[in-house]
């Protein structure tokens, strides 16, 4: 396994409660999306194929919106002007 790199950002940021989320995602939506991230060992037989097809959807769903939302927060970060560094 690799490891993760340290210049990787982080797709996490603080919402305005202060509550950990998902760029573009509520906070209601990033634990939706956490929770259906994990697979499911209950999912057997027919009844368990169509929950995960649903989950799937669901969880396709609301990635899409925070890729979104990180492609354009990313795009904004990089439109930024650098601030100069100041030399005394």
């Amino acid at each position: 396994m690799s490891e993760p790199k340290k210049d990787a950002p982080r797709r996490y940021i603080a919402d305005g409660a202060g509550q950990r989320v998902l760029v573009g995602l509520t906070i209601s939506e990033t634990i939706e999306f956490e929770a259906l991230d994990k697979p499911d060992a209950d999912s057997i037989g027919e009844m368990g194929r169509v929950r995960q097809a649903r989950h799937g959807e669901r969880w396709l769903e609301l990635y899409v919106k925070h890729e979104r939302a990180w492609s354009d927060w990313m795009a904004q970060t990089r439109a930024r002007p650098e601030k100069p560094q100041l030399l005394n």
